[in-house]
């Protein structure tokens, strides 16, 4: 098989027709040059040019290969600046997992940040719950995972990204909507959308904390894993709920937000960015290294909407 070094060689001789200015051309002398076209001319088995004393000409079989020699040295030089640029982290892909809660805030504004500095990567999302992140990202199908805490593993480094408030869900119409701001007592005796303790255990877990210790006990008429689902039920006048303060974002129509005061240990709902340690994703490393930077002192604070 021929070189890719031979194929400048031919397309130079090619185009100089005369193997003195091609050689100049190349910095190399014409001994040298003369022995790659005569290699090529081997390898494919054909002569590729007309020769003499006085000229140079190229035969049919030269000027086939002449039109696939631009392509292919043009292929060629692509190739190698894509993989350098793989290879630093400046293109490539990243593939990231995200739980629906992650895309109301900050997973736009990091994709913004993220597409700013790396506009060749390619970012592969995939909305999951965080639970099957964490099989993705040890099975090697994610890179990244935006998921809410959970028990610690070994194997995965994490960076807190998002800490907010709870806030209250309720239904337009509801009581409870002419008052600004709530107390934990407000929940008392009212259904509750509660969040599943399986699909949903570190909102559940937060939930029941807060209550226990405001010694308060709503009526649970619902348990959902996912909190568009609560908001949605909602609506419907099937209870009312705790929900993250970006969840505002989705202006549900027919739903209403307020503050929950008189907390003594307000809840703050986190966000962590995961990845598995020894990942050598490079693209991923400027992530990383981009977070890790802007979270440096903490992480990003959602504050409660007044």
């Amino acid at each position: 098989m021929f070189e890719l070094n031979q194929l400048r060689c031919f397309v130079a001789v090619a185009e100089e027709l005369h193997f003195r200015r091609a050689a100049e051309r190349l910095n190399m002398t014409q001994p040298p040059l003369s022995r790659q076209i005569q290699l090529l001319e081997y390898q494919l088995g054909t002569s590729l040019l007309q020769r003499n004393n006085r000229s140079v000409k190229l035969t049919t079989a030269g000027r086939a290969l002449l039109k696939d020699a631009y392509e292919l040295l043009r292929m060629a030089q692509t190739t190698s600046m894509q993989i350098r640029r793989v290879g630093t982290g400046n293109a490539g892909s990243v593939a990231i997992g995200f739980t629906a809660a992650a895309s109301y805030r900050y997973l736009p504004q990091a994709l913004q940040r993220w597409k700013s500095r790396l506009p060749d990567v390619d970012f592969q999302l995939r909305e999951m719950v965080s639970m099957s992140q964490l099989d993705a990202l040890e099975n090697g199908k994610l890179d990244l995972a935006l998921l809410r805490p959970l028990i610690h593993r070994n194997e995965l480094e994490h960076r807190q990204v998002i800490r907010e408030p709870l806030m209250a869900a309720l239904p337009e119409g509801d009581p409870l909507v002419s008052k600004r701001h709530l107390t934990l007592d407000d929940f008392a005796g009212r259904q509750f959308i509660h969040y599943s303790p399986d699909e949903a255990r570190y909102f559940h877990e937060l939930v029941e904390r807060l209550f226990e210790r405001g010694d308060v006990r709503p009526l649970y008429s619902q348990y959902v894993s996912q909190i568009h689902s609560i908001l949605a039920l909602v609506y419907g006048g099937m209870g009312i709920a705790l929900v993250p303060e970006s969840a505002n974002k989705l202006r549900n129509e027919g739903i209403v937000y307020r503050n929950i005061t008189g907390v003594s240990e307000k809840p703050l709902v986190s966000l962590d960015m995961v990845w598995k340690k020894g990942n050598d994703n490079p693209a991923l490393a400027h992530i990383i290294e981009a977070e890790n930077a802007l979270f440096a002192t903490d992480p990003m604070e959602v504050k409660a909407s007044e």
